[in-house]
């Protein structure tokens, strides 16, 4: 009984010693699994409000008598190409060109109307005139035509913003001519020193505009534009073919006008040339080929154009997007 007893204590005895050892052994650290941080998204880029900003695009057209059907073709291949005009600044050939599509927007109207003009719808020459007066011609038939074939009566009906440019002849100074009637303004424009007389309008004596400036993106500019696609006829005044004081006074005024665009044209974003430089002045009989020149032109400028858009366009969406 007695050895039961001690077998039993001994055996207690190590069991408490094994305790004893185990606790005093170091631990390993209980490793508790920790949650992944949070991921932090980056904020999602603001969203555009709205469609993209349009650039207000201002058509302008300069001077060159005759040489102004090549506008029709540049307006025509604009409009196929839907690029819009949201203002028509135009001098002398310009004007006249500018106002028939402005109050239309219509490409193929304005070819209808400009193709029915002749030489002898814009020259009222006369032995008076020439003598006693201040010009080969009155210009009153350039104002009847453009009454007879132009509906709205003045500039503020158009359906697209208009201005055409006259020089007041007493002071030398730029006018501006965006109300009003239209035809006195086409007039005054038109009004070639010399080969028109005067034009007395608005209170003042204007000629073509031409004179001081003959493609008049300035005045686009002044007038909000954005972006300012010019048309230039100017081009090539060389004339070996000058046998009266009318050939003298024509000549001196495509000399004016050409001189002055190269000063004036590197304002534009984008410049047309159609090549129409050996149509002379008042040769009415280059009409389709003035016309498919300025298409020609027009159609190999539209990369820039479209560049120019774009890049307008992006300028302002930056500008307009919050920086982080």
């Amino acid at each position: 009984m007695t050895s039961l007893i001690s077998s039993r204590i001994a055996r207690a005895g190590a069991l408490l010693g094994l305790s004893l050892f185990l606790a005093c052994q170091p631990q390993a650290p209980v490793v508790v699994p920790q949650a992944p941080p949070p991921q932090v998204q980056p904020p999602a880029p603001p969203k555009p409000q709205g469609p993209p900003p349009k650039p207000k695009i201002a058509l302008v057209l300069g001077g060159g008598a005759a040489r102004g059907f090549a506008h029709i073709g540049v307006i025509r291949a604009l409009e196929q190409e839907k690029i819009p005009v949201d203002l028509v600044v135009g001098t002398s050939v310009g004007s006249l060109i500018g106002a028939i599509y402005a109050a239309d927007r219509n490409s193929f109207e304005l070819e209808w109307t400009a193709f029915q003009l002749q030489k002898e719808d814009l020259f009222d020459f006369g032995v008076i005139s020439t003598v006693a007066g201040m010009g080969f011609a009155k210009g009153d038939k350039l104002e009847t035509w453009v009454k007879g074939h132009i509906r709205p009566a003045n500039i503020e009906q158009l359906k697209i913003p208009f201005a055409a440019v006259a020089t007041d002849l007493n002071w030398g100074q730029k006018v501006v001519l965006d109300r009003g009637s239209v035809a006195r303004a086409v007039r005054a424009s038109s009004a070639i020193p010399g080969v028109f007389q005067p034009v007395q309008h608005m209170g003042k004596i204007l000629v073509d505009g031409g004179v001081v400036d003959n493609i008049p993106i300035s005045v686009a500019r002044a007038k909000g534009a954005d972006l300012v696609i010019a048309v230039d006829i100017s081009a090539n005044v060389g004339n070996t073919d000058i046998t009266n004081l009318l050939g003298v006074s024509l000549q001196a005024a495509n000399i004016m006008f050409a001189l002055n665009v190269e000063h004036s044209k590197k304002d534009a974003d984008v410049l047309i040339s159609p090549a129409i430089g050996d149509v002379g002045t008042l040769d009415f009989t280059q009409k389709k080929r003035c016309m498919e020149a300025g298409i020609v032109a027009a159609q190999q400028a539209m990369p820039a154009i479209r560049q120019a858009i774009d890049k307008w366009v992006a300028a302002r969406m930056a500008a307009a997007t919050p920086q982080p």
